[in-house]
This record gives C-alpha cells, sequence and structure tokens, in this order.
C-alpha cells in the first residue's frame, strides 16, 4: 500500500506543490525561498523518514507570512490524503526532542480533529529569514489541514535557531510514531470505529 500524496495549490499569494511519502527514506527537495524554513523542512523530512519534494513561490516582497502558513496548509492535506483510512496506525505520537540549550515536547492525536496547543516565547524575532512568530502559524495550518491534534511545549531554550529546530525534529519524530504501524491494529484504534 503506498501512502503518498501530491498536493498543488495556487493562489493571488502563492504556489506550492507538495509530495510526500510517509514510507521514505528522508530525501527532501525542498525550495520555499526563506532559507531557514527550507533547512526546517528538509530536517523535518530526515528525522521523520519522509520523502519531502516543497516547491514554494509567494510574495516574499510583502513578507514570508503567506509562503509559511500556506505551506503549513498544504503540508498538512499531503498528510491527510497519504493517510487514507487510518487502518492500522499507532494514531498517537510524541516525542521529547533536546537540541544543545533547547528541549522541545510534540504530542500528536491523528484523530481527525483540529487542535494546535502551542507554547514557546521566543528569545529572538528572526532567525535568518523567518519571522519567528510564523513558526506558530505553520503549525496552527499543518494541525488543520491534516485534522490533527499537536501540542508543541517548548521546555528550556534561550536559542531561538535551536528551538525552532528542536520543534520541528520533534514533530518529525512524534508523526513518524503515530503514522506507523502496530500489527496489533487491524482497523482504526478508536472504539468509534472511525478516525
Amino acid at each position: 500500500m503506498s501512502r503518498t500524496a501530491e498536493i498543488n495549490r495556487k493562489t493571488k499569494e502563492t504556489d506550492i506543490t507538495v509530495s510526500l511519502n510517509l514510507d521514505g527514506t528522508g530525501k527532501s527537495e525542498i525550495s520555499t525561498g526563506i532559507g531557514f524554513f527550507d533547512h526546517m523542512l528538509e530536517g523535518f523530512s530526515r528525522h521523520g523518514f519522509f520523502d519531502l519534494t516543497c516547491r514554494v513561490e509567494g510574495d516574499l516582497q510583502v513578507d514570508g507570512h503567506h509562503t509559511v502558513e500556506d505551506t503549513g496548509i498544504v503540508l498538512g492535506q499531503a498528510i491527510a490524503e497519504a493517510l487514507g483510512d487510518k487502518k492500522g496506525i499507532r494514531r498517537y505520537g510524541s516525542f521529547i526532542l533536546p537540541m544543545d540549550d533547547a528541549l522541545a515536547l510534540c504530542a500528536i492525536d491523528l484523530c481527525g480533529r483540529p487542535f494546535l496547543g502551542f507554547e514557546c516565547t521566543f528569545p529572538a524575532a528572526q532567525v535568518g529569514a523567518l519571522d519567528t512568530q510564523l513558526v506558530r502559524e505553520f503549525f496552527y495550518a499543518v494541525s488543520y489541514s491534516a485534522a490533527m491534534n499537536l501540542h508543541i511545549r517548548m521546555l528550556d531554550g534561550i536559542n531561538a535557531h535551536h528551538m525552532i529546530e528542536a520543534m520541528f525534529k520533534a514533530f518529525a519524530k512524534a508523526l513518524d510514531q503515530a503514522t506507523g504501524f502496530d500489527a496489533r491494529i487491524s482497523d482504526v484504534l478508536s472504539t468509534k470505529g472511525s478516525l
């Protein structure tokens, strides 16, 4: 069974194509126009073992908001499509990831109900060309487009680069766990019979 998706989304603000393979090896081709954001998506791909292609043309002459938020929307849609009926998956995933001074917690429930819990105060307004306010916007967009519960907490950290990178990697590891199969689950992991 192939758990892949390719999503195209074009608006007056962005033109985005995302291709995702949940059962990949961590290969990526990323081009968003925001170097640090590219680096984060590459880390997400590598540490979650997801094959990810992401090509974005956005109105960066305005700022990075539309580019980052809309990429989150499309990535969330790709996750939802690649998951299909969710039969046999663990559904839940969580990870606490250290990166030098930073310690990030991420917990996921692929329940079909969107929600984002996000607790972090960044010590800098920018990392490279990425406005740190947009990190929350990205994860909000992913959580709602993928219809997942997503909780992210920064447990410790003093360097904004490390904090954001720890978040993206923790998200990757938690999502890899949640989308993984368990031989004991023959249908979907829900008393309702659907997710």
